[in-house]
């Protein structure tokens, strides 16, 4: 994206602004409330988020909580971020989480998978922290051909699908990413992180939204359609679900604990 144009498309109040300054995420909270579009996505993320919430009593976790709006929808959630942000529970790194064996019943999240530069240190904590039946439930980024060519060549963050590697280096929290990361464990190397983490089990793995994302303008680029339009663009993206493995950009992921493994089932 050309600079002239991205100036263009950057919302005004997301110009200038460091991801990786805690200050920023005061703007993106309210770049958040004042688009409706936005929030009609993130709400029906959330509502996917709680559908497979697993039953029972224990604490849920979300990670990068940042900007988001999920403890209006999960009860005592206890919210947390890499950075020391107003109105989170706490601050936390991923890759070593604060809290006993066996003390989470779900770990929940939006958008952050591919910002942890070690995914290794991060199941390992998780499959530590995490009780038996316990789940971990994400929307994530996901690689097709339409997707590849949108992160690649329109999105700031990195989008690199032929790497071997899980992880990056370190930046920055939030510049900091490899887009495609979800999709290569879940997908092209799920077979070998089976055999790392046998006691997760894929619960469910839907590629989804090929475009309403795009028109939200996410949380620094201008809005491209009102709130109004968003259940009429939803019921057009339904109509492509034949050809969601080549249109998808995102993918509602959940993986449940077993300490006993069993065969793999399908997702649903």
């Amino acid at each position: 994206m050309t600079k002239a144009l991205k100036d263009l498309l950057t919302h005004p109040l997301a110009r200038e602004l460091d991801p990786d300054n805690p200050g920023s995420i005061a703007v993106f909270r309210q770049i958040m409330r004042n688009k409706t579009y936005l929030q009609r996505i993130y709400d029906e993320w959330y509502q996917l988020i709680v559908a497979y919430l697993p039953p029972g009593s224990g604490r849920v976790l979300e990670l990068g909580s940042g900007a988001g709006f999920l403890s209006e929808y999960i009860p005592d959630l206890v919210t947390s971020d890499f950075l020391r942000i107003s109105d989170i529970s706490l601050a936390l790194d991923a890759h070593e989480m604060p809290f006993a064996e066996d003390g989470l019943r779900a770990i929940v999240m939006t958008d952050v998978l591919h910002h942890l530069c070690s995914p290794r240190l991060f199941f390992k904590e998780a499959t530590r922290c995490v009780k038996r039946r316990g789940r971990i439930i994400m929307v994530e980024p996901w690689v097709t051909a339409w997707s590849t060519f949108v992160y690649s060549k329109l999105h700031h963050e990195p989008f690199d699908a032929e790497t071997h590697e899980w992880g990056f280096t370190p930046k920055g929290p939030l510049s900091g990413a490899n887009g495609a990361l979800p999709w290569i464990l879940f997908s092209r190397d799920f077979a070998l992180f089976r055999r790392e983490f046998p006691q997760w089990r894929l619960l469910a793995l839907k590629p989804m939204m090929p475009f309403v994302y795009l028109l939200a303008g996410g949380l620094s680029l201008r809005s491209f359609a009102p709130g109004s339009a968003f259940a009429l663009i939803r019921r057009v993206e339904n109509l492509l679900g034949p050809w969601m493995d080549k249109l998808a950009m995102f993918a509602f992921i959940a993986l449940e604990k077993d300490d006993a493994p069993s065969e793999e089932t399908d997702p649903v």
